[in-house]
């Protein structure tokens, strides 16, 4: 046991230091926790969920098609043009856009698209860009928040415990859309001062062409139509038995030869880096997994709370926030479901449960999950390294001319951590208690 926490215990330093290339770090632990035989090679295979390397590949691979048809630069204009040049009004629907495509796609995929836009739109009408970078990033987590595609952490939950597009829309729909409203809002208080559009700039662009983005209709429609069947599949596919990688991957490759896309080169814009560091960190996930370090940790907090699930389940999600906002929030889920799982029979003996497996669901499992879910992706928004959203907003940002400090950041972003939190908390003991 001590020597698997070892290794992982550096490879996560690694990562969250950034002393290392992340996937470069989970890979070299994993390779390490194998030869050293803290878990046999066969096992450590098995821990890796390739419903959530296809899900991620699917969805990178589809974006990237659309991507190129030029929709997500025609959305933008489109927008600010909707706004009739109001800087108020276009920051409000570039975050409203933000928070709905981040429910639906990966929310980095979504802020590489909107953000270079975003500065764009800005320079044309003279607006300070970083705030409406660092919005969107925040939307963007929380968007994400509300749907199994939206945020890797929800993937991961969803893949370990069997949860459905549905459940998961269901659940935790209702409080991001909350939270959304109360983003909106107070993004307005904030920068309502800062957003004012001479005419001159104004009328620049109203005289946008947005159609001129559209560099291929007939691709467009054609890749709108199978994304509308991907959606379709995620929310149909539990009732069938699909998981929603299958259905991912399968929509993406329908959707590059309907649009006549190039395959290889398709696939060389999808994120290898990221997809091999979540095969290292189930490895090394695994490690712990076979050495039953998680059983021990459940008892710990089952220990420390005294037993009390309400005090268990809102010491999940406000643990899994505060630690996302210092490190990645994927390494921290894939760590807390084997923890989580450790601890659902202890509360169903309690409550005398185990003899129903649905009410066990229900009244034990979905809260503890639910909360891993809302604190993971709600928590990245406590600093600049709490998500990779954010990161990629920065390097986007400081490229563009426009650096992004990690107090810059910090400053919007753990105010807005902690109110969508407390809208969480109440939220949970509303829906359970």
């Amino acid at each position: 046991m001590v020597g698997s926490l070892i290794i992982f215990g550096i490879s996560y330093l690694a990562i969250a230091t950034e002393k290392l290339d992340k996937t470069a770090a989970a890979l070299l632990g994993a390779a390490a926790a194998i030869m050293l035989h803290f878990v046999p090679y066969e096992a450590a295979l098995h821990a890796v969920d390739l419903n959530v390397v296809l899900l991620l590949v699917g969805m990178m691979l589809a974006v990237n098609v659309m991507a190129g048809t030029g929709i997500f630069e025609w959305l933008a204009v489109t927008i600010a043009q909707r706004a009739k040049g109001h800087g108020l009004r276009i920051l409000l629907q570039f975050l409203g856009v933000t928070a709905l495509l981040s429910a639906f796609l990966d929310n980095v995929t979504t802020v590489i698209l909107i953000a270079p836009i975003t500065i764009l739109v800005c320079e044309i009408l003279e607006l300070p860009a970083t705030p409406f970078l660092v919005f969107e990033a925040l939307a963007s987590n929380i968007g994400g928040a509300g749907t199994l595609v939206g945020d890797p952490p929800n993937v991961i939950i969803s893949s370990a415990t069997g949860l459905s597009f549905n459940e998961f829309l269901v659940n935790l729909g209702p409080p991001v859309l909350v939270m959304v409203v109360g983003g909106l809002g107070a993004a307005t208080l904030f920068l309502r001062k800062e957003l004012t559009v001479t005419d001159a700039n104004r009328e620049r662009i109203m005289r946008a062409r947005p159609e001129r983005a559209i560099l291929d209709p007939v691709a467009l429609r054609r890749s709108l139509a199978v994304f509308a069947l991907i959606l379709a599949g995620f929310f149909l596919g539990h009732s069938f038995g699909v998981e929603p990688g299958i259905i991912a991957i399968a929509g993406a490759l329908l959707m590059a030869v309907v649009c006549g896309v190039d395959l290889h080169h398709a696939l060389e814009k999808v994120e290898w880096n990221s997809v091999f560091f979540f095969v290292g960190l189930f490895m090394l996930i695994g490690a712990l997994e076979h050495n039953h370090v998680f059983e021990a940790l459940g008892g710990v907090i089952v220990e420390w709370t005294a037993g009390d699930f309400l005090a268990t389940v809102l010491t999940v999600l406000w643990f899994s926030a505060l630690a996302s906002a210092i490190v990645d929030n994927i390494p921290l889920v894939i760590a807390m479901i084997p923890l989580l799982q450790s601890i659902i029979p202890v509360f169903g003996a309690q409550m005398g449960l185990m003899d129903d497996p649905v009410a066990l669901k229900q009244q034990v499992a979905e809260p503890l999950y639910w909360a891993l879910a809302l604190g993971a992706c709600l928590g990245g928004n406590g600093s600049l390294v709490g998500a990779s959203a954010n990161v990629v907003v920065a390097q986007i940002a400081r490229r563009n001319g426009y650096p992004l400090t990690f107090m810059a950041f910090t400053r919007l972003g753990l105010p807005t951590m902690l109110g969508t939190l407390a809208v969480s908390t109440v939220y949970l003991y509303l829906r359970y208690f």
